[in-house]
């Protein structure tokens, strides 16, 4: 069934890059599903970087993409917020990129302790101080403020291996308030879903492509659609004997993929 593919709803971080560094063949694979008529998504869970961000950084790659490629964690997390938190304050425990991300969308954010707090939204913040761990533990304390979180992923790979992600932090404020966020990014399925619904696409036209079985591959699944492993980040091939999330395809790398593509395609 992969020749049947159109689109492909990429991961970014340990799947087509690592920090500044793009993996050989990522361009490759891009502009041959391009050139089929295709369209690439990036569906990550980095909530660092707003969709802006993202497409100047692919632009220093010599990749062009417009911002509705991009369905990032925190802008799936904003659009969750605008529908649930219109008008009501926030505290955002993120970096400077997402609190503005959250702004521009309309919403209201503080840095303070204040009794009319309604939620918590924490993503990856690579910022992060004591003094916001301070904050974000006094209001979840109270069991009126409600939690959300961009994404689940524990850690994410750089260069020289892994440092925390948002689910990193979020277990360490678990074990001092006992509280888990509701998770709007990746493996939710609705980040899938408004990308196929941007191209009118079938399931059978999708592959969802990423490093990670708890968050990529169990996306994919959640959706209703075929996912590919790669083994350039989190997941390894020892890791598919006891895991719920069994991809449908398991490639070494992007470029594997790709022959794997163009030999399905008759190439």
């Amino acid at each position: 069934m992969l020749k049947d593919k159109r689109y492909f709803l990429f991961d970014i971080d340990g799947t087509l890059a690592v920090d500044e560094t793009l993996y050989d063949g990522t361009k490759e694979l891009l502009d041959y599903i391009e050139k089929i008529g295709g369209k690439s998504f990036y569906i990550t869970n980095n909530s660092v970087k707003s969709r802006k961000d993202y497409i100047e950084k692919f632009a220093r790659w010599g990749i062009r993409a417009e911002a509705s490629q991009f369905m990032t964690a925190s802008y799936a997390t904003c659009e969750y917020l605008k529908a649930h938190y219109a008008g009501k304050k926030l505290f955002v425990l993120g970096t400077p990129s997402f609190r503005k991300e959250v702004e521009e969308c309309g919403l209201f954010v503080t840095e303070q302790v204040e009794p009319d707090v309604a939620c918590v939204v924490a993503g990856f913040d690579r910022t992060l101080h004591y003094g916001k761990i301070e904050t974000a533990c006094e209001l979840l304390l109270r069991t009126e403020v409600d939690y959300i979180g961009t994404n689940p992923d524990y850690r994410c790979p750089t260069a020289f291996g892994f440092v925390p992600d948002c689910g990193g932090i979020c277990e360490m404020l678990k074990v001092t308030v006992d509280r888990t966020p509701y998770y709007v990014g990746k493996p939710n399925p609705e980040i899938v879903r408004m990308c196929m619904e941007q191209v009118n696409a079938r399931p059978e036209e999708v592959l969802v492509v990423g490093d990670r079985l708890y968050t990529d591959i169990a996306c994919g699944i959640n959706a209703g659609v075929q996912t590919a492993l790669v083994y350039t980040g989190e997941a390894k091939p020892e890791d598919l004997k006891e895991t719920e999330y069994m991809p449908d395809y398991a490639f070494a790398d992007i470029r594997t993929l790709l022959q794997a593509f163009k030999r399905a395609k008759g190439e």
